[in-house]
């Protein structure tokens, strides 16, 4: 499991729990009632803290990644020809 596909299923895991993990904290300037700044989207968040949420996500991909290893070697999905 530790290869190409090993690498690409944690690339796909990791993809999604970021995508999971983006809106979580995130704040616009409409909820904090603070200024708006002219031609900025009004729904747009204030601090992203993109590098936190990317590791976030490092670490549920890790973890789901683990999982995933764990069914295939256990061969709980029954992949493997007989």
């Amino acid at each position: 499991m530790f290869s190409l596909l090993g690498f690409g299923i944690y690339f796909l895991l990791w993809w999604m729990a970021f995508f999971v993990v983006l809106p979580i904290g995130a704040r616009s300037a409409a909820e904090t009632q603070t200024e708006i700044v002219p031609g900025a989207e009004r729904g747009a968040p204030l601090q992203h803290h993109l590098g936190r949420k990317a590791l976030w996500a490092a670490g549920l991909a890790a973890v789901c990644w683990a999982g995933v290893y764990v069914a295939v070697e256990a061969d709980l999905f029954a992949i493997r020809a007989p």
